[in-house]
């Protein structure tokens, strides 16, 4: 099952909150015939505009290939939040591999909060860029554990951008009564993603990228000078970085072991009034909860609520795409249930076994990175000034990435269908009994 295709229309962008207000791109011509170049970067989401940027940037010759349109995949259709951290805590990170090694990644995941507002200022980009994320606990015996870790990150990283929220201090930041506390990270932020990418895309034009959409990569033929294959052309690189994530389907093996496809979805609710959006979220932050299939919500610059949730048990989306995430945004907000939902859609994302993103050198002419499990918008920005450092022959950053042991998932790409909908049963019951 290709999930390139499988859920939307070929060359256009699923209906979305997120399309009907993006600041729109004229369409690039797909790729016709031979192309040669220094850098071939497959993929035209966060990872793959940020490499080719920071490389044409850096002088080289870059031909960026997309499958559909610039940012149609997840960088396009996601929650906006841009997350503290790496998708694991400090704590567990220090557990699985040392101290040193965890303050490495923290630091570099500090870093990909200060591209994202470095690249919207560098390119005046116009994505609704807000400061802060709460994350926001639902059961009490977990609370203590999350006074813990905003300390820890306080005394031990010198991050004093959280702050700990009790159950009084929540229910004042959040219109609910689902949630005991959470924390107040105000060096976390949210934006417009599609518009965030299509900014990208913007500067790698200006920059002399040479785009082409409607592009989808078929093979890669390995060598001094590798050949990337299209359905009508080729082009052959020195280079080639891979940044496709939840839509590289098999085109290389060795990632799709590492990296599964999986569904998210949302919604956007018609425009609140300003004392209703006030009354759902007081600071105009985003929101993450506790739940591991995790509820995410802001509001948009029009003050409609975006929620996102519900769990997939396959790869087709759901016939009733409003009904996936409307239901759990009804729990945490009961008092939106006479709200008209605008828009719902759903996108494929890639996540890992240890939730870490996978850094891969497939040759060692071939970058990866991928699997950002759900906390892309910025590692995977990052992701791709790091692939490109690297091929420019600075590699210490891909190099503390890559050492994160990665874990391919039981039974290979086969088995892929059956172990999420098992693991998405589990979790989902999980959820809700515990």
């Amino acid at each position: 099952m290709n999930l390139l295709h499988v859920n939307d229309v070929a060359g256009q962008y699923p209906a979305s909150y997120y399309a009907a207000t993006a600041k729109e791109l004229p369409h690039f011509s797909p790729l016709l015939g031979g192309q040669t170049c220094d850098v071939c970067v497959v993929g035209g989401g966060y990872t793959g505009l940020s490499a080719a940027l920071h490389l044409a940037e850096a002088g080289y010759d870059v031909v960026l290939l997309e499958a559909q349109r610039l940012g149609f995949g997840a960088s396009g259709r996601n929650g906006g939040q841009v997350g503290s951290g790496q998708r694991r805590e400090q704590d567990e990170l220090e557990d699985m591999l040392g101290l040193t090694h965890a303050k490495q990644l923290w630091d570099i995941a500090e870093a990909s909060k200060s591209i994202i507002a470095d690249l919207i200022t560098k390119h005046n980009i116009s994505c609704d860029y807000k400061p802060g994320i709460l994350h926001a606990e639902l059961r009490a015996k977990y609370l203590s554990h999350t006074a813990d870790y905003v300390r820890k990150l306080q005394s031990e990283y010198a991050y004093d951008k959280i702050e700990f929220l009790d159950a009084e201090q929540i229910a004042l930041a959040l219109g609910t009564n689902a949630y005991c506390g959470g924390s107040m990270d105000w060096g976390a932020a949210h934006l417009h993603p599609l518009n965030f990418a299509l900014g990208l895309a913007r500067a790698c034009e200006r920059a002399g990228v040479r785009i082409f959409e409607q592009s989808e990569v078929t093979k890669i033929d390995r060598g001094k000078q590798a050949i990337v294959h299209t359905s009508e052309g080729q082009v052959r690189a020195d280079f080639v970085a891979l940044g496709a994530n939840g839509y590289l389907g098999n085109l290389e093996p060795k990632i799709a072991n590492h990296v599964m496809p999986i569904n998210n979805f949302i919604v956007a609710t018609a425009p609140l009034e300003d004392d209703m959006a006030r009354e759902l979220i007081r600071d105009d932050v985003g929101v993450a909860d506790s739940k591991f299939v995790v509820n995410y919500y802001r509001l948009s610059a029009d003050k409609r609520l975006l929620f996102g949730g519900g769990e997939s048990y396959g790869y087709k989306f759901p016939k009733d795409l409003a009904a996936k995430a409307q239901k759990p945004m009804l729990e945490i907000f009961p008092q939106l249930a006479d709200v008209p939902i605008d828009y719902a859609w759903g996108g494929t994302l890639g996540i890992t076994m240890n939730r870490m993103p996978d850094f891969r050198r497939l040759d060692k002419n071939i970058f990866s990175a991928s699997g950002f499990s759900g906390h892309g918008v910025a590692m995977a920005t990052l992701a791709g000034q790091i692939m490109a450092e690297t091929i420019g022959g600075t590699a210490e950053r891909f190099d503390i990435m890559e050492k994160v042991p990665s874990i391919s998932f039981p039974g290979g790409v086969g088995m892929r269908l059956p172990l999420l909908a098992l693991a998405m049963s589990w979790y989902s019951l999980r959820d809700r009994f515990s």
